[in-house]
């Protein structure tokens, strides 16, 4: 079958076409990216502003052509953080599904963390023992940890690299005091949590997902996505330590000249560096292998296991 996928994030709305059908890999057909930076429509009353909802349900409407378009048997729309944080968020999708036809679920932090981590079990597969999952986002960062395809411990914190931007960074460079306030916040929210992941024992193998982790990696010297959709990728603690303070050193043009870095995602990644660093150091992780599937991936296969 044909199916469509319409990925609400804090920084981009993608609409992925896949063939896929139980017991089989899904495979890409069409991908369609809007950069709407939706967290950034938040108003000081935590609300969706009007510009934002309209560009949304206009989003949504394309969406809903491209699906058409492409022969889509079944179509899937999700939000995430963004949506989820803002106090007219069901209002808006309500107004929306209305007009278009299209209902969007809104994901609480935990199913992002528990979907993402069943896309890297099926990816990985059982001979990777127990997995520990990294995913940072625009809004927030997820962890999931476990033996199965359902993770014995998951959570989702606001430590999203586009949220803690807004909310910690507003020099450029940010200065030296924004930066170690910000290390220090980040730091005592994983903390607070830490014991959860580590009284299940070791992982056997560590990955991160999202956009974040890959430039990391990318910037640390991975193999660039020329190379390949299965081409290992792997990323040290020791080499996000390093480059947490040389991102933060560094002006947003300068990190976009980076490789690998978008110019869209150069003003977020000394939180995300700043992010990635904490939890790999707090949660034990030495190193980890970046996993070309995620949240989206995760939400495919959960749709697939419900036909078979």
């Amino acid at each position: 079958m044909r199916l469509g996928v319409l990925d609400v994030g804090s920084n981009t709305v993608h609409m992925l076409v896949v063939d896929a059908h139980p017991g089989a890999r899904p495979l890409p057909a069409f991908s369609h990216k809007v950069d709407l930076r939706l967290a950034a429509q938040i108003e000081d009353d935590n609300r969706l502003s009007e510009d934002g909802a309209k560009r949304l349900e206009e989003i949504v409407a394309e969406a809903v052509g491209i699906a058409e378009d492409k022969g889509v048997e079944d179509f899937l729309s999700f939000a995430t953080s963004a949506v989820r944080d803002a106090v007219n968020g069901e209002e808006v999708l309500a107004g929306i599904a209305e007009r278009t036809g299209v209902e969007t679920r809104v994901l609480s932090g935990e199913s992002e963390a528990r979907l993402t981590f069943l896309a890297a079990r099926r990816w990985f597969g059982w001979s990777s023992g127990r997995l520990l999952l990294f995913d940072i986002g625009g809004g927030s960062l997820e962890v999931a940890a476990g033996q199965d395809e359902e993770p014995e411990v998951a959570m989702s914190l606001p430590l999203g690299a586009g949220r803690l931007t807004r909310d910690w960074l507003s020099d450029d460079p940010p200065s030296s005091d924004e930066v170690r306030a910000l290390r220090r916040h980040v730091r005592a929210e994983i903390a607070r949590y830490a014991g959860q992941f580590l009284r299940g024992g070791s992982a056997d193998h560590a990955v991160g997902t999202s956009k974040t982790f890959r430039q990391l990696a990318r910037i640390a010297g991975a193999a660039p996505s020329s190379e390949g959709f299965y081409t290992k990728r792997f990323l040290k603690h020791s080499d996000v330590s390093l480059w947490a303070e040389r991102l933060a050193a560094m002006t947003r043009d300068e990190r976009a000249r980076l490789p690998g870095v978008s110019e869209g995602r150069a003003g977020q990644m000394v939180a995300g560096a700043i992010v990635a660093d904490a939890v790999m150091d707090l949660m034990g992780a030495e190193r980890l292998e970046i996993c070309p599937w995620a949240l989206r991936e995760g939400v495919i296969l959960k749709r697939l296991d419900t036909l078979s």
